[in-house]
């Protein structure tokens, strides 16, 4: 019989009955998550601020109150953290996508909800990183990820403007132009507007819809009554 007795954990790392000894791990793992979306936001907000090419590493750094080492942990370059920033945005109107797609509503109210994420997307920190990402000096292998996102974005505005065509709650119009005309009137906000002005992100957003809806809606419709259940439903969501 063998008498050899296993080693009992060291002090302070007594396992509980039952516990998983990769939670800790799992808790790490959260945390750099985390932290590399701090470095995210940070680095959204310098480019927004300064410009891609004015934004350095150590000012990112020094937003952070870290070391540029500590930085290069998250990300392996600026032009990286660039299209991280981009892809942030952009997730966010790809989501909204995803939480309409199977809405039981006519399609011009899926595109209002779709709208007004893109529109608090372009207001957010990752605006001029959305719109302006694919003007600078990228690799090609990112700016190719860039446009085909973009085209994604596009295409799904362009559906959306077809379904209601078909279902009667958008009128005729061309949905190429129609999509061309709404996401550029979006992505302008990222030019001018500042998360300092007396309007939030989500109100500036709402404006727009509500300007878009008096062109897209069939004559004599009768008014939208607002539906605040829809906007709950699709939280979250660019074109070009």
């Amino acid at each position: 019989m063998n008498s050899r007795r296993s080693n009992p954990p060291p002090a302070g790392k007594t396992l509980v009955p039952g516990a998983s000894p990769w939670r800790a791990s799992r808790e790490r793992l959260r945390d750099r998550e985390v932290k590399r979306d701090a470095v995210i936001r940070a680095a959204a907000r310098e480019f927004n601020r300064k410009g891609y090419h004015n934004t350095s590493l150590d000012d990112i750094a020094a937003r952070l109150e870290v070391t540029k080492p500590t930085v290069y942990y998250y990300v392996t370059s600026k032009e990286q953290l660039l299209f991280e920033c981009f892809v942030a945005g952009v997730e966010q109107i790809r989501i909204a996508f995803r939480d309409v797609r199977h809405l039981a509503v006519p399609a011009r109210e899926r595109l209002n909800a779709v709208l007004r994420h893109y529109g608090e997307a372009v207001a957010s920190e990752f605006g001029w990183c959305m719109v302006r990402a694919e003007d600078q000096d990228l690799s090609p292998a990112m700016s190719r990820h860039i446009k085909s996102l973009k085209s994604e974005i596009d295409h799904g505005i362009r559906r959306l403007i077809r379904e209601g065509v078909q279902d009667g709650s958008i009128q005729p119009c061309d949905p190429k132009m129609t999509a061309f005309a709404l996401a550029g009137a979006l992505n302008w906000i990222a030019h001018w507007y500042r998360e300092d002005r007396s309007l939030t992100g989500a109100q500036i957003a709402e404006a727009f819809v509500a300007v878009f809806e008096g062109g897209l809606r069939p004559r004599g419709s009768a008014p939208r009554v607002a539906r605040a259940p829809l906007r709950r439903r699709a939280r979250g969501a660019m074109a070009r």
